[in-house]
C-alpha cells in the first residue's frame, strides 16, 4: 500500500470517517491506520463509568450527546467491543440513522425505545444535539421525551434511569495560566507523526521509492513532524474557535490534516487555501500573506524586484532539508515564515517577522479570561481586573452610549437626544467583584463580565471579537454593519445601563451653548445653570 492510499483514511469522504462494526477477521492495513489515530478523551472515562454501573437487567438509558463528527460512534464502537464495559448493554450508535429507507430517524428511535420498554436491558444511544430537540418535539415515547425536554432546559441529568454525557462539557480547548492548550489536537497530530505508527512506516518506504526526496507529500509530512509546526496549527485552530466560532470535531480535524498533507501545494500554502473543509474555510481568513506592515511590504517589494539578499539566499538553502524547493511568490515565503515562527533555522532570517506575526489580541483575551475564570479576590487580581474594567470595558460603554455627545465627560451617560438638546445623568458604573467570584464557565470562547450600578447588576458575555470592538471604540472607532454580532451584545447592555441611569436624582440638559443641572431634593427639582 502506498502512503497516499493510507492517508485517505483521514478524509471525511472515506468509508472510515464514520465508525461501523467490522469483522475483526477482515481487518486491513487501513483499519490499522484508523486504530493508530484513536485518541482516548476524558469523556470516554465518564461513559465507561456509567456503562459499568449498569446491571445486565437494568432498564436504564445513557445518551451520549454531541455535534456531528465529535466521535460518538467511534467511542461507542470501541466500548462495545470491550465486553467488560458493555456486557448485556444494547447500543444504538447513531440516532440520525433510520432502519427503514422509507422511515425517518424519529421512527427508528421510536422502535428502539419501544423495544427497550418491552425488554429488560440497559440502552446506550449516540445522539446529535439537533436530534435531541427533534425527538423531544416529535417522538412517541413520552418518558424519553420528558427526559429530553428537561435536559434541554437545564443541561443536567434529571432522572434516576436516564443519563446524559455531552461532548459540550469536555471542550477541546482550555485556557490555563496565561496560555491555552488542546490536548485533543496535540494528541491527534502526535499520533499521525509517531514513529511507531503505520503512516510513519509507509513514509519511510516512500522515501526509498523517491530517492530525490522532492515529493510535496513527503515535504509536508516532514513539516508536520515538527512540534513547532504542530503548535502553529493548534494556534490557528484556537484562533478559528475564538474569532470565527468554529468548533473542533475529530472528523473535521482529521480531514483538515488530510488536506494539509495532500493538498495541491506545500503544507504552509494548504493551511490557508480554504476549500470545503470547515476548519480550512475559517483559517483561510488568517493568511499572513494578507498582513500589511512595513516589514512585510518591504520583503514583498524586494522579492518582486528580485533584489539581491545574501541572508535570504542562505535561508532558502536551509529549507531544502524539509524537501522544499524554490517557491514562486513572496506570499508563499511569508506563509513558510509563519509556519516556522517558533523554530530556529539556519540564520533565522524568518524571525525578523516575529512582531508582525504576534497575536496580541489573543494574548490579551487569554489574560482577561483567566482572571475571570480563576478570580479569588486577591489584591493583584482585583487591581488587574479594575484596570480592564475602567480603561477598556466601562470606557467603551460610555463612549458608545455618548457617541453623539462626546463632550459630556466621564461622569455622565446620554439618556435622550432632542434635536439641539441632550439629556444626561451621572452613573457610577463599576466592576462587580462579588459576582465575578461566583462566575462559572466551561467554554473558552467567552467570559462573563460583571458590572453594577448602585443595586442594579449587569452581565456581558465577551468573546474575542467583542473585546476587539471595545478596544477599537476607545481608539475612536465607530461600529458599522460589519460589527453586527458584537454590536448587538453591546447595544443590549447600553440600553440596560441607560434605563438604570434614568433613576438618578441628577440630570443635565445641554444645548445651544447652555448647560442646566437638575437635582431632586425633598421632592423638589432644583435647577442651576452653568
Amino acid at each position: 500500500m502506498r502512503l497516499k492510499e493510507a492517508l485517505s483514511v483521514l478524509s471525511k469522504s472515506s468509508a472510515y470517517a464514520v465508525s461501523t462494526e467490522r469483522n475483526n477477521q477482515n481487518q486491513t492495513l487501513l483499519d490499522e491506520v484508523k486504530a493508530d489515530l484513536y485518541v482516548k478523551m476524558p469523556i470516554e472515562a465518564e461513559v465507561q463509568k456509567i456503562i459499568s454501573s449498569f446491571g445486565a437487567n437494568d432498564k436504564k438509558v445513557l445518551f451520549l450527546c454531541g455535534s456531528s463528527g465529535d466521535g460518538k460512534s467511534e467511542l461507542l464502537t470501541k466500548i462495545k467491543r470491550e465486553k467488560k464495559f458493555s456486557n448485556g448493554v444494547r447500543f444504538h450508535l447513531d440516532a440520525t440513522h433510520s432502519f427503514d429507507p422509507r422511515g425517518t430517524a424519529i421512527d427508528t428511535l421510536d422502535t428502539v425505545f419501544s423495544d427497550f420498554d418491552i425488554g429488560c436491558y440497559p440502552l446506550v444511544v449516540g445522539i446529535n444535539t439537533g436530534m435531541i430537540g427533534n425527538y423531544a418535539e416529535e417522538g412517541s415515547n413520552e418518558h424519553i421525551k420528558g427526559a429530553l425536554q428537561a435536559y434541554i432546559a437545564n443541561k443536567k441529568t434529571v432522572s434516576n434511569d436516564i443519563f446524559f454525557v455531552s461532548f459540550e462539557d469536555y471542550p477541546k480547548f482550555e485556557i490555563n495560566e496565561q496560555e491555552f492548550t488542546s490536548e485533543f489536537a496535540k494528541n491527534i497530530l502526535a499520533r499521525i507523526t509517531n514513529q511507531d505508527c503505520v503512516i510513519w512506516q509507509l513514509v519511510e518506504k516512500e522515501k526509498q521509492l523517491n530517492s530525490l526526496n522532492s515529493d510535496k507529500l513527503l515535504a509536508n509530512y516532514n513539516l508536520l513532524c515538527q512540534e513547532s509546526v504542530q503548535q502553529v496549527i493548534i494556534d490557528l485552530l484556537f484562533k478559528a474557535r475564538l474569532m470565527r466560532d468554529q468548533f473542533l470535531t475529530a472528523r473535521a480535524l482529521l480531514d483538515f490534516i488530510h488536506e494539509l498533507l495532500l493538498g495541491e501545494s506545500y503544507l504552509f500554502d494548504n493551511l490557508f487555501a480554504g476549500g470545503t473543509n470547515e476548519l480550512a474555510n475559517k483559517i483561510e481568513h488568517f493568511d499572513p500573506a494578507n498582513l500589511r506592515t512595513k516589514q512585510i511590504d518591504r520583503f514583498i517589494l524586494s522579492f518582486n524586484l528580485n533584489l539581491p539578499n545574501s541572508d535570504f539566499e542562505l535561508f532558502k538553502r536551509a529549507i531544502k532539508e524539509f524537501g522544499i524547493t524554490e517557491l514562486q511568490s513572496g506570499a508563499q515565503y511569508l506563509r513558510l515564515f509563519y509556519v516556522l515562527k517558533y523554530d530556529a533555522l539556519s540564520n533565522n532570517f524568518h524571525q525578523q517577522f516575529e512582531n508582525d506575526f504576534s497575536e496580541r489580541l489573543i494574548e490579551k483575551y487569554i489574560a482577561i479570561f483567566q482572571l475571570h475564570k480563576d478570580y479569588t479576590g486577591s489584591m493583584e487580581q482585583k487591581a488587574k481586573l479594575k484596570t480592564f474594567y475602567r480603561d477598556t470595558l466601562i470606557s467603551a460603554i460610555r463612549n458608545y452610549i455618548n457617541r453623539n455627545a462626546p463632550k459630556l465627560g466621564k461622569k455622565y451617560f446620554l439618556l435622550s437626544d432632542f434635536g439641539d438638546y441632550q439629556i444626561a445623568a451621572p452613573a457610577e458604573l463599576s466592576m462587580d467583584a462579588a459576582a465575578i467570584q461566583q462566575n462559572t464557565t466551561t467554554s473558552s470562547a467567552f467570559f462573563n463580565a460583571r458590572l453594577k450600578l448602585k443595586n442594579k447588576q449587569f452581565c456581558l458575555p465577551i468573546n474575542i471579537n467583542l473585546l476587539e470592538l471595545l478596544i477599537n471604540i476607545n481608539s475612536g472607532y465607530r461600529p458599522n454593519k460589519h460589527d453586527k454580532n458584537s454590536v448587538i451584545l453591546l447595544d443590549e447592555l447600553a440600553n440596560e445601563v441607560v434605563q438604570a441611569a434614568k433613576a438618578s436624582d441628577e440630570l443635565v440638559i445641554t444645548g445651544e451653548g447652555n448647560r442646566y443641572q437638575l437635582d431632586l431634593e425633598d421632592d423638589e427639582i432644583m435647577v442651576s445653570e452653568g
